[in-house]
């Protein structure tokens, strides 16, 4: 299998010079991602909702390349505000629980933008059985 790239067609991905995921062989890197609804470039204010975009983001990126998100064995979360935890926390567990990656939560001093609150990167690796 050669290396693809996968695009979610955000404006950032081609000025910032990066692919929204890159699948190579049985693995796929997905790259931080933040909770923007990217078919309308909206971001929504509250921490829910742009964690929720974030594993809608991942999981398209994912079955575009040809994995699921039970591939996932790596996340790492990146949030704003350590209030938010158990918050984020729900959400992936509802995303995640059964699958149950290797993961960290950071507590960051901030994103590229001040009203962004989450970004999540994935790894992934095919599943043999």
């Amino acid at each position: 299998m050669t290396r693809r790239l996968i695009s979610t067609g955000s404006p950032f991905e081609k000025t910032a010079g990066y692919s929204r995921a890159v699948a190579d062989g049985d693995f796929a890197f997905v790259s931080g991602t933040t909770g923007y609804d990217y078919t309308t470039m909206v971001l929504p204010a509250d921490v829910t909702a742009q964690t929720q975009n974030c594993f809608k983001t991942i999981g398209a990126a994912l079955k575009e390349a040809g994995f699921e998100m039970a591939d996932i064995v790596r996340a790492t979360y990146y949030i704003t505000d350590a209030k938010d935890a158990d918050v984020v926390f729900a959400v992936c567990g509802a995303h995640l629980g059964e699958i149950r990656p290797a993961a960290t939560l950071l507590v960051v001093a901030g994103l590229y933008k001040p009203e962004m609150k989450i970004e999540i990167e994935v790894t992934a690796k095919r599943r043999t059985n």
